[in-house]
């Protein structure tokens, strides 16, 4: 992610206070400090879909590897999440990561059904990131 991803960021929902501009300096950090990050999402034609990709995420006083993605919310329900979270999980035991987990509040009913198509079992319900969140996770 750069600066050019800017306006494409800035139609996602990305939660939380950073903006498009905190979340490429997160996501920038995080290659960093732990040698991976999100990715831009782009159907094959270029088209901006989204991002996913692994962070580091603390969940009552413990960190964890998380998968995570955001989509263009006109572009949901077509497969993308899905196929990138995928990539992702893989991606994930290729670098020997063994324990990933996806972090979702409990009303996101497509994310929760993206996790579960990844694998992702729910381990707990959690307070993550200022309210209620659901711990999904699997050993890789």
């Amino acid at each position: 992610m750069t600066e050019a991803d800017l306006p494409d960021l800035a139609t996602l929902e990305l939660g939380g206070s950073r903006g498009p501009e905190g979340w490429i300096a997160w996501n920038l950090r995080n290659y960093e400090e732990h040698g991976f990050g999100l990715w831009i999402l782009e159907t094959h034609a270029g088209e901006f879909v989204g991002d996913c990709g692994l962070t580091m995420q603390e969940v009552e006083d413990a960190w964890f590897v998380e998968a995570g993605w955001h989509v263009r919310s006109d572009l949901r329900g077509q497969g993308y999440a899905t196929e990138a979270a995928g990539a992702v999980r893989d991606a994930a035991r290729a670098a020997g990561i063994e324990h990933l987990v996806a972090i979702i509040r409990p009303g996101n009913v497509a994310s929760r059904r993206v996790a579960t198509n990844i694998g992702l079992v729910l381990e707990r319900e959690v307070v993550a990131h200022g309210g209620p969140a659901l711990v999904f996770g699997a050993e890789l």
